[in-house]
């Protein structure tokens, strides 16, 4: 006699749960095989089948042809076999007894219901897990349901995803029942079922969103080379366009700023620096560091990736940013460590710099007059003769001066500009090693008054140091320098 009603039930049940209606079967399967068990309470090999064809539940008892019988449990003897199926029967073979479900009770119901539902729970769990671990990074969008000691519980569909307290940006607040977007940070597995994890402060929330409201990001014209944030202040956002005709920038921030004020919106206000990536490091450094200006950029340790900057006085607090942030947030986009300094603390720099200039056990008569000599290598004549004529009497004032200055001397446009401030700031540095090293040796070889002649010039050199870099020769840390100016 068929059975529709429970083939409907299983189809049913399995469009709800999401799951293939050959895991119920199984399920079903393993029920009545469990409660069989308990009702005959014997040692024979029981087994459950569904039929397809009538949407019954067949249970039999698996036994297996022998000579002899040692269990007759599990086994039958040749000759019973012969006498059921005929001269088929071999010794080896296995027969199936069938045996009544009819008469298992309401207990061995009642143990089959549990197990059936234990096993559609966890395929239901295993679905949601390998479904939501292929989507770590994307974001969904979900209702809040609730709140748990400050974490928030929302709902995605037919299952719930925790949102913590620590992946919550300080700028939002929110109520139950609004709807709100995350990034799925990873999936968990427990007792209870999966655990998703979501978040509103991760970087990857800030590239998904613009995937999603620009076309030319998600259409791979345009890619986001990195994104930082401080979830709720700021973000900085690096892009490249792979054809030359296409703005990255302009592209991103969308007619009159529609495209990110969208993206700011859902961000709650959070205000966002869209840059240009650049493969040149000083250029990716100059570009990070916007909205502030920059004068110049040189790298001072490529192997441990520290650079220097220098932008102009009423630019510094711009370029540090509140508390460091903005270069603080540039060096994470960038990956470089950064030490910005304003022009009038590289002019002390230069100037503390000559004062170590000075040879140890060299006599200087009273009111004469050190003669000017400008020494730049690799510089035409005509360039220096006019940079004499500007009033530029040696190499430390022309590293002192910016790009802007030089350009106002006649015969200096900004290429030759560059290539005289690079070639300036050289010869200040080899000269001041050429100091250094003149000291040593006077030191070593000169009498004692030469000896602190030459101490008096090495605490000179230390002064300088302390202007501009540590004790290790490094510079300072570019958080510190925020800091201290803030």
């Amino acid at each position: 006699m068929s059975n529709p009603t429970l083939q409907q039930t299983i189809e049913a049940l399995a469009k709800e749960k999401g799951i293939e209606p050959e895991v119920i079967v199984s399920a079903i399967e393993e029920a009545v095989k469990t409660a069989s068990r308990r009702y005959y309470k014997t040692n024979e090999d029981l087994h459950a089948r569904f039929n397809l064809e009538n949407g019954q539940v067949e249970l039999f008892a698996v036994k297996q042809i022998v000579a002899e019988v040692t269990d007759p449990a599990t086994e039958v003897g040749l000759a019973e076999a012969q006498q059921l199926y005929g001269e088929e029967a071999e010794v080896g073979m296995e027969i199936e007894f069938p045996k009544s479900t009819e008469v298992l009770g309401r207990i061995a119901a009642q143990t089959a219901k549990q197990v059936i539902f234990q096993k559609v729970r966890e395929a239901e769990r295993e679905n949601i897990f390998a479904e939501y671990n292929e989507r770590i990074g994307d974001v969904v969008s979900g209702t809040i349901k609730r709140f748990e000691n400050g974490d928030i519980i929302l709902e995605l569909g037919r299952i719930e995803a925790v949102l913590p307290r620590k992946e919550q940006s300080r700028a939002e607040s929110y109520a139950p029942g609004d709807r709100i977007r995350a990034v799925i940070r990873l999936v968990n597995r427990n007792a209870k079922g999966p655990q998703i994890v979501l978040s509103r402060t991760d970087a990857a929330l800030l590239i998904k969103l613009f995937e999603q409201e620009v076309p030319e990001i998600y259409d791979g014209t345009v890619v986001i080379k990195g994104a930082v944030r401080e979830a709720g202040d700021r973000a900085k956002v690096a892009v490249f366009s792979r054809e030359r005709d296409v703005d990255p920038v302009g592209a991103c921030v969308g007619m009159k700023g529609t495209r990110v004020q969208a993206i700011i919106r859902e961000l709650r206000g959070e205000k966002i620096d869209i840059v240009e990536w650049s493969d040149d490091p000083t250029g990716f450094v100059t570009n990070a560091l916007s909205p502030a200006k920059v004068q110049r950029v040189s790298i001072v340790d490529d192997q441990e990736r520290v650079m220097e900057v220098v932008v102009e006085d009423k630019q510094l607090s711009l370029a540090i940013g509140k508390k460091g942030q903005n270069v603080r947030l540039a060096a994470k986009l960038t990956g470089w460590r950064i030490d910005i300094k304003s022009e009038e603390e590289k002019r002390k720099e230069v100037e503390a710099q000559l004062d170590g200039l000075e040879m140890p056990g060299e006599d200087v008569e009273a009111g004469e007059a050190a003669t000017p000599l400008l020494i730049l290598p690799d510089i035409h004549d005509e360039i220096v003769a006019s940079l004499l004529d500007a009033g530029y009497e040696s190499a430390e004032m022309v590293a002192a001066a910016s790009i802007e200055a030089l350009m106002e001397v006649p015969g200096i446009d900004q290429g030759t500009a560059e290539s005289v401030l690079a070639a300036a700031q050289s010869e200040v540095e080899a000269a001041v090693a050429r100091a250094q090293e003149a000291a040593v040796e006077g030191a070593a070889a000169g009498d004692a008054g030469e000896g602190a002649a030459a101490g008096d010039a090495g605490e000179g050199g230390a002064a300088v140091t302390e202007g501009g870099t540590d004790e290790a020769g490094d510079p300072p840390a570019a958080d510190d320098e925020g800091a201290k100016r803030e």
